[in-house]
Protein backbone atom coordinates (compact mmCIF):
# COMPACT_ATOMS: atom_id res chain seq x y z
CA UNK A 1 0.00 0.00 0.00
CA UNK A 2 1.18 3.53 -1.25
CA UNK A 3 1.07 6.37 1.85
CA UNK A 4 2.50 9.60 1.24
CA UNK A 5 5.10 11.77 3.30
CA UNK A 6 3.06 13.82 5.79
CA UNK A 7 4.08 17.45 5.52
CA UNK A 8 4.28 19.60 8.77
CA UNK A 9 2.80 22.31 8.09
CA UNK A 10 4.31 25.40 8.43
CA UNK A 11 5.17 27.15 11.87
CA UNK A 12 2.75 29.94 12.19
CA UNK A 13 4.09 33.37 11.33
CA UNK A 14 3.15 35.96 13.71
CA UNK A 15 4.61 39.02 11.50
CA UNK A 16 5.27 39.38 8.08
CA UNK A 17 8.87 40.23 7.47
CA UNK A 18 7.06 42.93 5.46
CA UNK A 19 5.38 44.38 8.54
CA UNK A 20 8.10 43.89 10.41
CA UNK A 21 9.80 46.11 8.07
CA UNK A 22 7.15 48.69 7.83
CA UNK A 23 6.74 49.21 11.78
CA UNK A 24 10.41 49.88 12.42
CA UNK A 25 10.57 52.30 9.54
CA UNK A 26 7.60 54.06 10.60
CA UNK A 27 8.76 57.60 11.81
CA UNK A 28 6.82 59.17 15.08
CA UNK A 29 4.42 61.76 13.82
CA UNK A 30 4.51 65.32 14.85
CA UNK A 31 2.00 68.35 14.63
CA UNK A 32 2.85 71.95 15.72
CA UNK A 33 1.90 75.30 14.53
CA UNK A 34 1.71 79.05 14.70
CA UNK A 35 -0.67 81.88 15.20
CA UNK A 36 -1.13 84.02 12.41
CA UNK A 37 -1.22 87.00 14.65
CA UNK A 38 0.93 89.54 13.98
CA UNK A 39 4.43 89.50 12.48
CA UNK A 40 6.31 86.53 13.31
CA UNK A 41 9.31 87.28 15.57
CA UNK A 42 12.64 85.42 16.60
CA UNK A 43 10.99 83.41 19.85
CA UNK A 44 8.91 81.84 16.82
CA UNK A 45 11.49 81.26 15.40
CA UNK A 46 13.77 79.80 17.44
CA UNK A 47 12.10 78.52 19.63
CA UNK A 48 9.59 76.42 17.09
CA UNK A 49 10.01 76.84 13.13
CA UNK A 50 14.19 76.59 13.17
CA UNK A 51 13.43 73.11 14.94
CA UNK A 52 10.80 71.71 12.66
CA UNK A 53 13.37 72.48 9.64
CA UNK A 54 16.46 70.61 11.15
CA UNK A 55 13.95 67.63 11.93
CA UNK A 56 11.95 66.86 8.89
CA UNK A 57 13.97 63.88 7.92
CA UNK A 58 13.52 62.33 11.29
CA UNK A 59 10.04 62.77 11.49
CA UNK A 60 6.52 62.53 9.94
CA UNK A 61 5.33 65.98 9.87
CA UNK A 62 2.31 68.40 10.33
CA UNK A 63 2.60 72.01 10.74
CA UNK A 64 -0.61 74.31 10.35
CA UNK A 65 -1.36 77.65 10.85
CA UNK A 66 -3.38 77.84 13.83
CA UNK A 67 -6.18 80.42 12.28
CA UNK A 68 -9.24 79.54 14.43
CA UNK A 69 -7.11 80.12 17.83
CA UNK A 70 -6.15 83.63 16.50
CA UNK A 71 -9.91 84.39 16.94
CA UNK A 72 -10.52 83.60 20.41
CA UNK A 73 -9.09 87.28 20.73
CA UNK A 74 -10.44 90.46 19.08
CA UNK A 75 -8.84 91.03 15.66
CA UNK A 76 -9.18 92.68 12.39
CA UNK A 77 -10.48 89.92 10.29
CA UNK A 78 -8.70 91.99 7.07
CA UNK A 79 -5.07 91.12 8.88
CA UNK A 80 -6.44 87.54 9.74
CA UNK A 81 -6.29 86.82 5.93
CA UNK A 82 -3.22 88.57 4.89
CA UNK A 83 -1.38 87.38 8.30
CA UNK A 84 -2.39 83.53 7.93
CA UNK A 85 -0.84 83.33 4.04
CA UNK A 86 2.43 85.09 5.15
CA UNK A 87 2.99 83.16 8.15
CA UNK A 88 2.82 79.96 5.48
CA UNK A 89 5.04 81.68 3.09
CA UNK A 90 7.38 82.21 6.58
CA UNK A 91 7.27 78.34 7.04
CA UNK A 92 8.41 77.95 3.40
CA UNK A 93 10.65 80.49 3.15
CA UNK A 94 12.53 79.47 6.92
CA UNK A 95 13.39 76.08 5.31
CA UNK A 96 10.09 73.66 5.44
CA UNK A 97 9.92 71.09 2.70
CA UNK A 98 5.98 70.45 1.42
CA UNK A 99 7.86 66.78 0.03
CA UNK A 100 8.36 66.46 3.87
CA UNK A 101 6.41 68.33 5.23
CA UNK A 102 3.01 68.33 5.00
CA UNK A 103 1.80 72.68 5.23
CA UNK A 104 -1.71 74.04 5.90
CA UNK A 105 -4.07 76.08 7.37
CA UNK A 106 -5.80 75.01 10.07
CA UNK A 107 -9.47 75.99 9.33
CA UNK A 108 -9.02 74.52 5.79
CA UNK A 109 -9.67 71.06 7.81
CA UNK A 110 -13.05 70.66 9.42
CA UNK A 111 -12.32 68.11 11.31
CA UNK A 112 -10.52 70.38 13.77
CA UNK A 113 -13.49 72.20 14.71
CA UNK A 114 -15.86 69.37 15.15
CA UNK A 115 -13.68 67.07 16.85
CA UNK A 116 -13.13 70.15 19.51
CA UNK A 117 -16.75 69.92 20.08
CA UNK A 118 -16.99 66.31 20.79
CA UNK A 119 -13.71 66.60 23.18
CA UNK A 120 -15.66 69.30 24.60
CA UNK A 121 -18.41 67.17 25.55
CA UNK A 122 -15.58 64.82 27.66
CA UNK A 123 -13.54 67.45 29.09
CA UNK A 124 -14.66 68.72 32.68
CA UNK A 125 -15.15 72.55 33.48
CA UNK A 126 -12.45 71.94 36.34
CA UNK A 127 -10.04 70.48 34.13
CA UNK A 128 -10.15 74.07 31.99
CA UNK A 129 -10.62 76.68 34.78
CA UNK A 130 -7.04 75.64 36.19
CA UNK A 131 -5.55 76.28 32.78
CA UNK A 132 -2.90 79.32 33.78
CA UNK A 133 -2.77 81.06 30.36
CA UNK A 134 -6.36 81.60 30.27
CA UNK A 135 -6.25 83.11 34.08
CA UNK A 136 -3.34 85.07 32.63
CA UNK A 137 -4.50 86.38 29.56
CA UNK A 138 -8.24 86.92 31.12
CA UNK A 139 -6.46 89.15 34.15
CA UNK A 140 -5.00 91.67 31.41
CA UNK A 141 -8.55 92.58 29.64
CA UNK A 142 -10.51 91.39 32.08
CA UNK A 143 -13.16 88.89 32.58
CA UNK A 144 -16.04 90.29 30.60
CA UNK A 145 -13.42 90.82 27.60
CA UNK A 146 -12.61 86.70 27.77
CA UNK A 147 -14.70 84.97 25.24
CA UNK A 148 -15.52 81.14 25.79
CA UNK A 149 -13.29 80.31 22.89
CA UNK A 150 -9.97 81.97 24.76
CA UNK A 151 -11.42 79.81 27.96
CA UNK A 152 -12.10 76.59 25.27
CA UNK A 153 -8.53 77.13 23.39
CA UNK A 154 -6.53 74.20 25.46
CA UNK A 155 -9.62 71.95 24.13
CA UNK A 156 -8.95 72.97 20.34
CA UNK A 157 -5.24 72.44 20.85
CA UNK A 158 -5.93 69.16 21.74
CA UNK A 159 -8.79 68.64 18.82
CA UNK A 160 -5.59 69.57 16.97
CA UNK A 161 -3.02 67.17 18.39
CA UNK A 162 -5.51 64.36 18.75
CA UNK A 163 -6.30 64.50 15.05
CA UNK A 164 -3.17 63.69 13.96
CA UNK A 165 -2.61 60.66 16.20
CA UNK A 166 0.59 63.00 17.05
CA UNK A 167 3.16 61.14 19.24
CA UNK A 168 4.84 64.12 19.67
CA UNK A 169 4.24 67.74 20.03
CA UNK A 170 7.76 70.22 20.09
CA UNK A 171 6.36 72.29 23.43
CA UNK A 172 8.53 75.01 25.28
CA UNK A 173 8.07 74.47 29.34
CA UNK A 174 5.33 77.33 29.41
CA UNK A 175 3.17 74.91 27.01
CA UNK A 176 3.42 72.23 29.06
CA UNK A 177 -0.03 72.33 30.80
CA UNK A 178 -1.63 71.92 27.39
CA UNK A 179 0.12 69.09 26.80
CA UNK A 180 -1.19 67.16 29.71
CA UNK A 181 -4.63 68.17 29.19
CA UNK A 182 -4.48 66.92 26.06
CA UNK A 183 -3.03 63.36 27.36
CA UNK A 184 -6.21 64.04 30.15
CA UNK A 185 -8.36 64.53 27.15
CA UNK A 186 -7.45 61.51 25.39
CA UNK A 187 -7.19 59.36 28.06
CA UNK A 188 -10.80 60.01 29.42
CA UNK A 189 -12.02 59.83 25.55
CA UNK A 190 -10.35 56.09 25.43
CA UNK A 191 -11.12 55.01 28.95
CA UNK A 192 -15.10 56.09 28.42
CA UNK A 193 -15.38 54.90 24.57
CA UNK A 194 -12.48 53.33 23.34
CA UNK A 195 -12.66 50.63 25.25
CA UNK A 196 -13.01 48.37 22.42
CA UNK A 197 -10.49 50.07 20.26
CA UNK A 198 -8.30 52.68 21.37
CA UNK A 199 -9.40 56.09 19.25
CA UNK A 200 -6.36 58.30 20.88
CA UNK A 201 -2.71 58.00 20.88
CA UNK A 202 -1.34 59.91 23.91
CA UNK A 203 1.38 62.50 22.91
CA UNK A 204 4.50 62.87 24.29
CA UNK A 205 6.18 66.32 24.48
CA UNK A 206 9.39 66.87 22.60
CA UNK A 207 11.56 69.10 24.69
CA UNK A 208 15.22 70.30 22.65
CA UNK A 209 17.03 73.47 23.47
CA UNK A 210 15.52 75.12 20.71
CA UNK A 211 12.48 74.69 22.58
CA UNK A 212 13.96 77.40 25.33
CA UNK A 213 12.34 80.65 25.48
CA UNK A 214 13.36 83.97 23.58
CA UNK A 215 13.19 86.91 25.69
CA UNK A 216 11.91 90.05 24.83
CA UNK A 217 14.23 92.85 24.05
CA UNK A 218 13.15 95.11 26.61
CA UNK A 219 12.69 92.64 29.36
CA UNK A 220 14.94 90.04 30.07
CA UNK A 221 12.38 88.27 31.75
CA UNK A 222 9.36 88.27 29.97
CA UNK A 223 8.77 86.43 26.71
CA UNK A 224 9.63 87.59 23.32
CA UNK A 225 5.86 88.23 22.49
CA UNK A 226 3.63 89.20 19.40
CA UNK A 227 0.90 90.58 21.54
CA UNK A 228 3.40 93.15 23.06
CA UNK A 229 2.53 96.99 22.78
CA UNK A 230 6.56 98.06 21.54
CA UNK A 231 7.63 96.61 18.78
CA UNK A 232 10.99 97.09 20.23
CA UNK A 233 10.81 94.48 22.37
CA UNK A 234 10.87 91.73 19.50
CA UNK A 235 13.04 91.27 15.74
CA UNK A 236 10.76 90.22 13.48
CA UNK A 237 11.53 88.36 10.52
CA UNK A 238 10.90 90.45 8.42
CA UNK A 239 12.14 93.53 9.94
CA UNK A 240 14.68 95.36 7.32
CA UNK A 241 18.64 95.78 8.73
CA UNK A 242 17.78 99.30 9.51
CA UNK A 243 14.79 98.36 12.05
CA UNK A 244 16.82 95.76 13.32
CA UNK A 245 19.76 97.85 14.06
CA UNK A 246 17.66 99.77 15.69
CA UNK A 247 16.28 97.52 18.03
CA UNK A 248 19.69 95.69 19.22
CA UNK A 249 21.00 99.25 19.63
CA UNK A 250 18.14 100.65 22.12
CA UNK A 251 17.91 96.87 23.64
CA UNK A 252 18.31 97.16 27.01
CA UNK A 253 21.23 95.21 28.80
CA UNK A 254 22.79 95.92 32.33
CA UNK A 255 24.96 97.91 34.46
CA UNK A 256 27.45 95.08 35.57
CA UNK A 257 30.35 95.65 34.00
CA UNK A 258 31.64 93.31 30.90
CA UNK A 259 29.75 90.96 28.58
CA UNK A 260 29.61 87.33 29.57
CA UNK A 261 26.67 84.97 30.74
CA UNK A 262 25.30 84.88 34.13
CA UNK A 263 22.20 83.47 35.40
CA UNK A 264 21.33 86.84 37.34
CA UNK A 265 21.90 88.57 34.32
CA UNK A 266 18.65 87.85 32.40
CA UNK A 267 19.09 90.79 29.26
CA UNK A 268 23.10 89.33 29.38
CA UNK A 269 21.69 85.38 28.84
CA UNK A 270 19.19 86.38 26.25
CA UNK A 271 21.20 88.89 23.81
CA UNK A 272 24.33 86.16 24.00
CA UNK A 273 21.37 83.35 23.46
CA UNK A 274 20.54 84.77 20.34
CA UNK A 275 23.23 85.90 19.26
CA UNK A 276 25.20 82.00 19.41
CA UNK A 277 21.69 80.78 17.61
CA UNK A 278 22.54 83.50 14.69
CA UNK A 279 26.25 83.33 14.54
CA UNK A 280 26.26 79.51 14.32
CA UNK A 281 28.39 79.08 17.20
CA UNK A 282 28.37 77.02 20.90
CA UNK A 283 28.60 78.86 23.99
CA UNK A 284 31.81 78.18 24.73
CA UNK A 285 32.72 79.84 20.89
CA UNK A 286 31.06 82.38 21.85
CA UNK A 287 32.80 83.11 25.72
CA UNK A 288 36.07 83.00 23.89
CA UNK A 289 34.76 85.62 21.40
CA UNK A 290 33.22 87.73 23.98
CA UNK A 291 36.22 87.41 26.78
CA UNK A 292 38.25 90.93 26.18
CA UNK A 293 35.14 93.05 25.78
CA UNK A 294 34.21 95.60 27.86
CA UNK A 295 31.00 96.61 27.05
CA UNK A 296 27.69 95.87 25.51
CA UNK A 297 28.45 98.72 22.81
CA UNK A 298 30.80 96.88 21.36
CA UNK A 299 29.23 93.63 21.49
CA UNK A 300 25.60 94.73 19.99
CA UNK A 301 27.42 95.36 16.62
CA UNK A 302 28.22 91.81 16.44
CA UNK A 303 24.64 90.34 17.33
CA UNK A 304 23.49 93.03 14.62
CA UNK A 305 25.57 91.69 11.83
CA UNK A 306 25.36 88.36 12.42
CA UNK A 307 21.09 88.69 12.91
CA UNK A 308 21.06 90.49 9.61
CA UNK A 309 23.27 88.21 7.64
CA UNK A 310 20.61 84.96 8.88
CA UNK A 311 17.67 86.53 7.79
CA UNK A 312 18.63 87.70 4.85
CA UNK A 313 18.03 84.28 2.76
CA UNK A 314 14.91 83.88 4.76
CA UNK A 315 13.68 87.10 3.99
CA UNK A 316 15.00 86.91 0.22
CA UNK A 317 12.99 83.64 -0.30
CA UNK A 318 10.18 85.28 1.58
CA UNK A 319 9.88 87.91 -1.33
CA UNK A 320 10.47 85.10 -4.44
CA UNK A 321 7.01 82.91 -2.46
CA UNK A 322 4.71 86.09 -2.25
CA UNK A 323 5.69 87.53 -5.30
CA UNK A 324 3.88 84.44 -6.87
CA UNK A 325 1.34 83.11 -5.02
CA UNK A 326 0.80 79.98 -7.09
CA UNK A 327 3.27 77.92 -5.55
CA UNK A 328 1.86 78.81 -1.49
CA UNK A 329 -1.95 78.26 -2.52
CA UNK A 330 -1.12 75.00 -4.37
CA UNK A 331 1.40 74.27 -1.13
CA UNK A 332 -1.54 74.38 1.28
CA UNK A 333 -4.15 72.82 -1.13
CA UNK A 334 -1.66 69.73 -1.19
CA UNK A 335 -1.45 70.26 2.48
CA UNK A 336 -5.02 70.12 3.67
CA UNK A 337 -6.05 67.15 1.45
CA UNK A 338 -3.31 65.23 3.44
CA UNK A 339 -4.12 66.47 6.34
CA UNK A 340 -7.44 65.51 5.54
CA UNK A 341 -7.21 62.14 4.80
CA UNK A 342 -6.01 61.43 8.23
CA UNK A 343 -8.15 63.85 9.88
CA UNK A 344 -10.96 62.28 8.35
CA UNK A 345 -10.20 58.98 9.73
CA UNK A 346 -9.56 59.95 13.37
CA UNK A 347 -12.44 61.92 13.21
CA UNK A 348 -14.64 58.86 12.16
CA UNK A 349 -13.23 56.52 15.07
CA UNK A 350 -14.17 59.25 17.38
CA UNK A 351 -18.18 59.50 16.27
CA UNK A 352 -18.32 55.12 15.75
CA UNK A 353 -17.17 55.17 19.61
CA UNK A 354 -19.35 58.05 20.77
CA UNK A 355 -22.66 56.32 18.79
CA UNK A 356 -22.59 59.23 16.47
CA UNK A 357 -24.25 58.33 12.91
CA UNK A 358 -21.80 58.90 9.82
CA UNK A 359 -23.59 59.54 6.72
CA UNK A 360 -24.05 56.82 3.99
CA UNK A 361 -23.12 54.19 6.40
CA UNK A 362 -25.51 50.97 5.40
CA UNK A 363 -25.49 48.89 7.69
CA UNK A 364 -27.83 50.12 10.53
CA UNK A 365 -29.63 48.51 13.42
CA UNK A 366 -32.60 47.15 14.22
CA UNK A 367 -34.96 50.04 14.58
CA UNK A 368 -37.58 47.50 15.75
Amino acid sequence: MCTTAEVAPPPPVAKTEAAESEKTARRKRILSGVQPTGALHMGNYLGAIRQWVANQDEYDNYFCVVDLHAITAPHVPKQLTLDTYRTAAIYLAAGLDPARSKIFVQSHVREHAELAWMLNCVTPMGWLERMIQFKEKAAKGGADSASVGLFDYPVLMAADILLYQADLVPVGEDQRQHLELTRDIARRFNDQYGKKRRVFREPQALITKSNARVMSLQDGTSKMSKSAENDMSRINLLDSPDEIRRKIKKCKTDAIKGVGYDDERPEANNLLGIYEAMSGQTREQVEAEICSLEGWGAFKPRLTEATIAHLEPLQKRYTEIVTETAYLTKVLADGQEAADEVASKTLASAKRALGVTLPGDTKLPKLL
